[in-house]
């Protein structure tokens, strides 16, 4: 195998790893929200580089140990337990990749690539479908819980059941003699 081969295999080796991680949901989930702080994004990216790294320096990778190297780095650059099943799935996609990377089967590596980007890409169209949805469905619930407040309001204003003060009430408003003007108008004073 020429070094130029090797190099390219390296390279698509690369590319497959970022595919595999940026279609996984708990990653790119983690990365959205911030998980990992402020560098999340850049964190994502320093993941793809020590993931690959970690392949490189070890031959001969058991499916387990892959998982464990996934699920500490989540934990400890992002705060987040991975429970979803999703990393022996991860995990089985990057040996499969390492694989051909050994080999030095760089079709096989893009092809690869390309499957999960395009798999990615549909998940994706049916998550924003799905919070469309959703969204609409929670405008829905709070105009009619505004209905029911307006109507009730409402209500309560119509039926002019308003409490009379006490006369003991400091805001009570009394009438006195000499306040009546001639004109018919009564102005009405605090009581002081």
């Amino acid at each position: 195998m020429m070094a130029g081969a090797g190099e390219d295999a390296r390279a698509l080796f690369r590319a497959g790893v970022r595919a595999a991680l940026e279609a996984w949901p708990a990653l790119q989930i983690a990365v959205e929200n911030g998980f990992g702080g402020v560098h999340s994004q850049e964190k994502a990216e320093w993941l793809e580089g020590a993931v690959e790294d970690y392949f490189i320096r070890n031959a001969d990778l058991e499916q387990e140990e892959v998982e464990d190297f996934l699920g500490e780095l989540m934990t400890n650059e992002f705060d987040t337990v991975v429970e979803d099943g999703s990393l022996p799935q991860v995990s089985q996609q990057l040996q499969t990749m390492f694989g051909h990377f050994q080999r030095g089967d760089g079709a096989a590596l893009r092809e690869m690539a390309s499957h999960i980007t395009q798999k990615k890409c549909k998940v994706t169209a049916t998550a924003v479908m799905t919070a469309k949805e959703t969204d609409e469905d929670e405008v829905d619930a709070d105009s009619v819980e505004e209905m029911e407040v307006t109507a009730m309001n409402d209500g309560a204003a119509t039926d002019g059941v308003r409490p009379q003060p006490e006369p003991s009430d400091p805001n009570s408003q009394t009438i006195k003699e000499e306040d009546i003007v001639e004109d018919g108008w009564t102005i009405v004073r605090r009581k002081k």
